[in-house]
C-alpha cells in the first residue's frame, strides 16, 4: 500500500493504539512495520492468529508476557563473548521463569487457541540455567555458596576486618590516644581502615597517613599496628574477584551454550506480545474476522470506524457483485467522506491481520492497491488552490488502476468551474470502469448523480437526511440517488418562499410555487449577527460625528482664548492665554504661569465654549488681581505711574 494512502485514511493513527496494547519494545517495532499483507493464505493464516489471541483474553486479560528490557543487550554482550554481569544473568533466570509461567498459563486454552498454544508451548524452560543462575546470585550479587573457594575466601575477609576494627577501637578507647583523636569514627580511605587524628597530633600516632580533611584540622592515619592485617585483607579481596570472576565465567559459558534456545524464546515472546496485543485491541474495538475473497466483493454489516467507536453510525455496504462503482450524494457534513475512509480503513486492518469492528457475515475483498483521493471537501478555499494536486493525484489513480485495485475519490471534479469538473468526473469514472477497478466516490453534480444512474456496472448511494430536524443522519442508502434539499432547508429556515421560488427559476428554468406553510415555526435569523451589525452602525455614526467635529474644528483656529488643552511635554492642562503667533507658538498658562509653547505640543482638552459661559470675561482667569485694578484705573483715564506687565512687555 502506498504511503499517501496509509495516511489519508488514518492507518497509522491505527498502528499508534494498538502499539498501546503491546508490552515490549520489540513488539510495538513490529507494529511499525506492519502493513496490508496481499496473499490471501497468508492474510487468513494471521487472522486466525489474532482470533485465538482474542479468545484468550476474553478469558485472561492479565497475560504474563516479558517487557524484555535489557535483553538485548545481554543477546549483544553473549554474541561478542563479553562476561555477564550479577544482574545480567538476574534478567535472563528471570526472563526463561515468565517464559515457563507462559506455558502454565497456555496449558488449559489450548481448545481456545490451539495455533498460538503451540507457539507458546514451545518455548525453552531451561531449568537446569534458571536453577544454576539463582543458587549463584542472589539481589543482584554472587552469593557466598557459588563455590567452596568464595565462601571460604569471605569467611576469612570477615575475620580479619573484625580484628582491623577491634585494633582501631582500641586506639580510640585508649585514655592515651583519647585526647589526640577529632572523634570516635572508625572510616575507610582508599579500602584501608583508618582512624581520625587531630593535624596537631598527627606525630603522636604511629603510622600512615592516608587523607587529610578539607580543613586540614584532621588527619586520617592507618595505624602501623594494622596495616599488615590490612595488607593480608586487600590481598584476600583481590582473591574475592579472581573467584567471582570465575564463577561469573562459569555462568555465561552456561548460558550462552543455550544462546539458540534463548534466541528463541525471545522471538517467540515478541511474536506473543505482537498477538495479544491484537487481540487486545480487538477487544477494545469490538472487532471480529470477516470472510476473504479474491473477487472484488466488499459487504460490511454494520461496520464503525474505529477510531471514532461507539459514536459511529453503524455502515451497511456493498460493491462488487452487482455493481463495481458506487457514486454517493449528499449534503456537506452529512457523513460522505466518513464512509470512504471506513471502507477503507477497514479493508487495510483486515488485509493486515487485524480485526474489523463489524457484524457476522461480513466480507472483504483482497486489492493490490487502495488508491485514495480525499481532500477538504468543506473549504472552498483549499479546494481552489489544490485542484491541480488533485488532478495530478488523479492521473497517477489512473496509471495505477486494475482489478486488483480500489478507487475512493471524494468530491470528484469539485474545486474548478461546475461544466469542467462535471465533465472530468465522469470522463475518470468510465476510465476506471472500463479498468475494471472498485470505485467509490462522492459527488454534488447532479450530471455525474445522472451519469451513474444510467451507466452500466455504476449505482448510486446518498446520505439519509433528516429535513424535519435539518439534521444529517450519517446512513448510508445505496441504491437511492440523493435529492437537493436545499431549496426545501433554506424554506425551513425561513428564507422568503419569493427567493426560493427565483432561485428554482434560475436552476430548473421553470416556475414553481413554495409556500411558506413550510416555513419553520421558530426564527432561524441569526439574532447576535443583528446586534452586532448594529453595533457596527453605531460606531460609523461616531466616527462620522467626530469627523464633522473635525472639519468643524479645522475651519476655525485651532486653539481659541480660553480652551483647556493637553500640553504633552509637561503630561497636564493648562488654559490658552494667546493665540497663535507667526512661530506657531500658542500661550499658555498653567498654574497661574504663562507659557509659549508650540502647538505641536498640544491638543485640545475641553473647549471654552464649553467651560466659560457666552462673552466672558477672560481677564478673571488670565490676569492677575492686581493688573485687573490697573485695567480698570486706565479705562477711567490716564493715570501716571501705572503699569501692567504681560509677558516681559510692559504695556501702560
Amino acid at each position: 500500500m502506498n504511503k499517501h494512502t496509509m495516511e489519508i485514511l488514518e492507518y497509522n493513527k491505527i498502528k499508534e493504539r494498538l502499539k498501546g496494547f503491546a508490552v515490549s519494545e520489540q513488539a510495538k517495532e513490529m507494529i511499525d512495520q506492519l502493513e496490508p499483507y496481499v496473499e490471501i493464505k497468508q492474510i487468513e493464516r494471521y487472522l486466525k492468529e489474532t482470533t485465538e489471541a482474542r479468545a484468550i483474553v476474553n478469558i485472561s486479560s492479565s497475560i504474563p508476557l516479558h517487557s524484555l528490557s535489557g535483553m538485548k543487550k545481554i543477546k549483544t554482550n553473549l554474541e561478542k563473548g563479553a562476561i555477564l554481569s550479577p544482574e545480567e544473568l538476574e534478567l535472563i533466570s528471570g526472563f526463561l521463569k515468565e517464559g515457563k509461567r507462559l506455558k502454565r498459563f497456555m496449558k488449559d486454552k489450548e481448545y481456545a487457541a490451539p495455533t498460538v498454544s503451540s507457539y507458546v508451548l514451545s518455548l525453552h524452560e531451561l531449568e537446569g540455567v534458571t536453577e544454576e543462575i539463582d543458587r549463584c546470585i542472589v539481589r543482584g550479587r554472587v552469593d557466598d555458596q557459588a563455590s567452596g573457594a568464595l565462601g571460604k575466601i569471605r569467611r576469612r575477609i570477615a575475620l580479619v576486618e573484625d580484628k582491623i576494627k577491634a585494633k582501631l577501637d582500641s586506639y580510640l578507647r585508649n585514655s592515651a590516644f583519647k585526647g589526640y583523636m577529632q572523634n570516635e569514627l572508625i572510616s575507610q580511605r582508599d579500602g584501608r581502615y583508618v582512624i581520625p587524628v587531630k593535624s596537631e597530633y598527627k606525630k603522636n600516632v604511629e603510622g600512615n597517613v592516608l587523607d587529610t580533611s578539607g580543613s586540614g584540622s584532621t588527619v586520617f592515619i592507618e595505624p602501623a599496628e594494622v596495616k599488615k592485617l590490612q595488607d593480608e585483607l586487600n590481598s584476600l579481596r583481590y582473591d574475592e574477584e579472581d573467584e567471582v570472576y570465575k564463577i561469573l565465567s562459569i555462568l555465561t559459558v552456561h548460558v550462552s551454550q543455550h544462546e539458540k534456545e534463548i534466541s528463541i524464546n525471545m522471538e517467540t515472546m515478541i511474536y506473543c506480545d505482537f498477538l495479544f496485543a491484537k487481540g487486545k485491541y480487538s477487544k477494545a474495538i469490538d472487532g471480529r474476522n470477516a470472510a476473504l475473497n479474491t473477487r472484488n466483493y466488499i459487504c460490511i454489516k454494520k461496520g464503525r470506524h474505529p477510531l471514532l467507536g461507539n459514536s459511529a453510525v453503524p455502515l451497511d455496504f456493498e460493491i462488487g457483485e452487482r455493481y463495481q462503482s458506487l457514486v454517493i450524494t449528499g449534503p456537506n457534513t452529512g457523513g460522505k467522506t466518513v464512509v470512504l475512509k471506513t471502507v477503507g480503513l477497514l479493508t487495510m486492518m483486515i488485509q493486515s491481520g487485524l480485526h474489523v469492528p463489524v457484524e457476522e457475515e461480513s466480507e472483504f475483498a483482497i486489492f493490490l492497491s487502495i488508491l485514495v483521493d480525499i481532500g477538504d471537501g468543506q473549504s472552498i478555499e483549499q479546494n481552489l488552490s489544490t485542484f491541480s494536486s488533485h488532478i495530478k493525484n488523479i492521473i497517477s489513480i489512473l496509471a495505477c488502476a486494475d482489478q486488483k485495485t480500489m478507487v475512493i475519490l471524494d468530491e470528484i471534479g469539485a474545486g474548478t468551474d461546475p461544466g469542467e469538473g462535471m465533465g472530468i468526473g465522469i470522463a475518470v469514472l468510465e476510465e476506471l470502469y472500463n479498468k475494471k477497478a472498485i470505485t467509490i466516490a462522492t459527488t454534488h453534480y447532479s450530471e455525474i448523480k445522472d451519469f451513474a444512474q444510467t451507466h452500466k456496472g455504476f449505482i448510486n448511494g446518498c446520505m439519509d437526511f433528516d429535513t424535519k430536524s435539518l439534521k444529517p443522519l450519517y446512513r448510508l442508502r445505496i441504491g437511492k440517488a440523493g435529492e437537493s434539499n436545499a431549496f426545501y432547508i433554506a424554506l425551513r429556515l425561513g428564507m422568503r418562499p419569493e427567493l426560493i421560488e427565483r432561485a428554482h427559476q434560475v436552476t430548473y428554468r421553470e416556475e414553481r410555487t413554495y409556500s411558506s406553510k413550510w416555513t419553520h415555526e421558530e426564527s432561524m435569523i441569526d439574532q447576535g449577527m443583528i446586534e452586532r451589525h448594529q453595533e457596527q452602525m453605531e460606531k460609523s455614526k461616531k466616527a462620522e460625528e467626530r469627523n464633522a467635529m473635525a472639519e468643524k474644528q479645522e475651519a476655525r483656529p485651532k486653539f481659541q482664548i480660553g480652551d483647556c488643552v493637553h500640553i504633552s511635554t509637561m503630561n497636564r492642562t493648562g488654559i490658552v492665554c494667546e493665540m497663535e503667533n507667526g512661530r506657531g507658538e500658542v500661550g499658555v498658562m498653567v498654574m497661574k504661569k504663562k507659557f509659549k509653547i508650540n502647538h505641536k505640543r498640544l491638543s485640545l482638552y475641553i473647549e471654552g465654549q464649553e467651560l466659560y459661559p457666552e462673552n466672558y470675561d477672560f481677564d478673571i482667569v488670565l490676569e492677575s488681581k492686581e493688573n485687573r485694578k490697573k485695567k480698570k484705573l486706565l479705562e477711567k483715564g490716564h493715570t501716571q505711574g501705572v503699569r501692567i506687565e504681560v509677558e516681559g512687555k510692559k504695556d501702560s
